[in-house]
């Protein structure tokens, strides 16, 4: 303190030996100094006060035999009240912090609204979890969304709301029969070896196996949600819900079967749904590896091939495309009518060199006049656009691909090659013959399945589709009347793009792991009673079950139920039709429950705006079709989240992270042995382990909850896509340790 020596002055008052004394205090300073000396003396008996008390023996606690997630032997039982002690252990660990609470908060019952409800849906917040896949593990794009909805919900049960929040999970049809039959591959074993049913319980027994990882993560991450209220898209609540959406539908004209075009994976053996639909935009030349083939496949290629024209004049037409296999299914070929090269065509046809087709050339606008040689083939089965132009034309339908990517209906040498394989041999025989013009390199985008990595192909196959025109004027009217709030406001340009141009939806899917469809084509067992084609649509009825569809045939042939023969529709709903009907069937819709009465139409959705159309829009106008309501008021939408290099999160790039990775933290050997449990095949398997050794040396880190949330709601601020660093999350864990500091030193 610098006290001088024999001076006898006061603690602080800084004198040097052999300085002259200080002059006399005043009386107010000597009072201040006092009043200082007690508030010590206070401080110094209440600390040593915390000290005989850590020294004293405390008694034994119960053991903790419960090994939950949250428990990290921390020792307070399941349940119970978490002690925190004082004084707090002098450093902040995130396990410590964040145990035992989540239990008690459970067990007190606080995530279930209290009864009564008010009525009129006043200070009433309720909402449903966007559903994750059941099989599926959480990613840091999920941890976003249950971060932004527990802040939500908790705010309002402070300030005393009744809040309900809905957790469920989705079935995922597409995504868990891949793993699964993978899963049976590895035992030489297929689905159609085990049948419909032993498939089905492999599939049950894979989901009760991994289904509860989803809400262990959700726990994990703090999310405040009525446990006791959890769906499942196809537990008998929310299936008999689809049933009588499906048959509501369908009885009322908005859902109908059609011959059309659909995006086909021959992988998984079915078509998908454009949100499982990704565009790979290639600059030119490129060589992409397909499911199935053991050498990549040239894309981004313009080839040019003659056609020779018929008649005395001789002559060739050439025409350029990306796709030369499918010129086997041609059956014309187009220019534009104001060409000025092609109008001596005027009523001329070209011969097909390999099947001597006659094919009639056609002068049609759509044709660009700058692509290629201004002259372009016609498959009609195999190209949206040609299917378009050969219906105006009454062109034939020629489907030259089969389900599992090989040629048929084609001519030897190219009959039963694989897709691809036929795509050189059809170059190879057009240069033998002297027809091959040339190949100039092409930026193209390549529809690829999302699911599978195999390279679409468009083949005619009779679906079921929802009827989307009607009901998407609902769903856009609803926005512009502001009966529907869409935030940030900005994504209402995109809701009113996908509206006012929606296409009808394709909902069937060639499945085994869904909602089998209830329709039933109808045979009549009498002797000179019509004879129906699966395509002929009147010869297809649905029912809630199989007695009620033999009764709605009867009346429609007007024969007796007796002689009506039903079978099922091998086919499954699409995954998004059952997730589109979960705001009002996760509250038990069609029955009339109290759920449903006292929380539906719900408060807010909150979700990635990735999902606006493919999702949202389609809760938004199946709600309007079978309840007559919004399902919901208001929609926030929240950005993606990206890696710190912002690309997309992606497995094969070894960049998707586990939350609990961060909350827990792992080492650079544990990121790895997690991806050797992937299903990535080996080059991809290589691939990630270098692209985590890049971005994770050193493993990451244990962050806790507490840190991760409050990264990921900062980085919301921004208002744009999230280029996720981990090393910011470190930072705020960091920031929770200065908190942490801080109620020490005030405790």
């Amino acid at each position: 303190q610098g006290v001088a020596v024999g001076q006898g002055v006061a603690v602080g008052q800084g004198v040097a030996v052999g300085q002259p004394p200080a002059p006399p205090k005043r009386p107010a300073q000597l009072q201040k100094e006092a009043k200082k000396r007690e508030k010590l003396e206070r401080f110094q008996q209440k600390l040593e006060r915390n000290r005989s008390l850590q020294a004293q023996p405390k008694a034994p606690r119960r053991e903790r035999r419960d090994p939950g997630v949250l428990s990290y032997g921390v020792g307070t039982p399941l349940g119970e009240k978490k002690d925190v002690g004082v004084p707090l252990p002098p450093s902040y660990s995130p396990r410590y912090v964040e145990a035992a609470w989540y239990g008690w908060w459970e067990r007190r019952g606080v995530f279930t609204p209290p009864a009564p409800v008010p009525e009129g849906g006043e200070r009433v917040l309720s909402m449903v979890l966007p559903p994750p896949n059941v099989t599926g593990s959480l990613h840091l794009g999920h941890a976003l969304t249950v971060t932004l909805q527990d802040t939500l919900v908790r705010w309002r049960r402070m300030q005393g709301w009744t809040v309900l929040w809905v957790p469920g999970t989705d079935h995922a049809g597409i995504a868990t029969q891949a793993v699964v039959e993978r899963r049976l591959r590895q035992r030489g074993l297929g689905r159609h070896q085990l049948g419909r049913d032993g498939f089905l319980r492999e599939v049950w027994a894979w989901k009760d196996e991994k289904g509860d990882r989803i809400y262990q993560q959700l726990r994990s991450l703090g999310a405040s949600m009525d446990w006791d209220r959890a769906c499942f898209t196809m537990d008998p609540p929310r299936s008999r819900a689809v049933t009588e959406a499906f048959v509501r539908l369908h009885q009322a004209g908005l859902i109908y079967r059609s011959t059309r075009l659909v995006h086909w994976s021959c992988a998984l053996k079915s078509a998908i749904s454009d949100i499982e639909v990704e565009k790979k935009e290639l600059g030119g030349r490129t060589l992409l590896q397909v499911p199935g083939y053991e050498t990549p496949v040239e894309f981004g290629v313009l080839v040019a091939f003659a056609y020779p024209l018929e008649g005395d004049e001789g002559g060739e037409l050439v025409v350029a495309t990306t796709r030369p296999e499918t010129m086997l299914g041609d059956v014309a070929v187009a220019v534009h009518p104001e060409d000025p090269r092609y109008q001596h065509l005027r009523g001329r046809r070209v011969r097909h060199p390999f099947t001597g087709r006659s094919l009639p050339v056609l002068h049609e606008p759509f044709v660009e006049r700058g692509f290629g040689t201004g002259a372009v083939k016609l498959t009609p089965a195999h190209d949206q656009t040609d299917f378009e132009v050969g219906r105006r034309h009454r062109l034939p339908l020629l489907s030259i691909i089969d389900e599992d990517g090989r040629m048929v209906n084609v001519p030897p040498p190219f009959l039963n090659l694989p897709r691809f394989t036929a795509r050189v041999a059809v170059l190879e025989a057009l240069k033998e013959r002297g027809l091959l013009r040339g190949e100039t390199p092409n930026p193209m985008a390549v529809p690829l399945c999302s699911r599978s990595g195999d390279v679409l192909e468009p083949l005619l196959k009779p679906q079921w589709y929802l009827r989307c025109g009607e009901l998407a004027q609902g769903a856009a009217q609803a926005v512009r009347r502001g009966e529907l709030r869409l935030r940030p406001p900005g994504h209402a340009r995109t809701w009113f793009q996908w509206m006012d141009n929606i296409r009808d939806w394709c909902i069937s899917r060639q499945l085994w792991w869904g909602h089998r469809i209830p329709a039933y084509f109808v045979t009549i067992q009498e002797p000179g009673a019509p004879v129906g084609e699966e395509e002929d649509e009147r010869f297809w009825v649905s029912g809630r079950s199989e007695a009620e569809a033999r009764e709605a045939a009867a009346r429609r042939f007007g024969v007796t139920p007796e002689s009506v023969s039903l079978r099922q529709d091998e086919d499954v709903l699409d995954t998004w039709f059952s997730s589109g009907l979960f705001p009002f069937s996760a509250f038990g819709w069609p029955e009339q429950t109290q759920d449903l009465a006292l929380f539906f139409p719900g408060t807010l959705l909150e979700t990635g705006h990735d999902i606006l159309f493919f999702w949202v829009a389609r809760m938004v106008m199946l709600a309007l079709a079978l309840t007559g309501q919004l399902p919901f008021r208001e929609v926030y939408l929240h950005a993606i989240v990206r890696d710190a290099h912002g690309r997309k999160m992606s497995k094969s790039l070894g960049n998707v992270i586990d939350p609990l990775d961060v909350i827990r933290g792992i080492s650079l050997q544990g990121l790895h042995e997690q991806l050797e449990n992937s299903n990535l095949d080996p080059a991809e398997l290589e691939r990630a382990r270098e692209g985590q050794k890049r971005d994770f040396p050193n493993g990451i880190p244990e962050c806790g909850t507490d840190a991760l949330r409050f990264a990921l709601c900062a980085y919301t601020a921004q208002g744009r896509d999230i280029n996720l660093d981990v090393g910011r999350v470190v930072g705020y864990r960091h920031f929770c340790n200065k908190v942490w500091n801080g109620a020490r030193f005030i405790l």
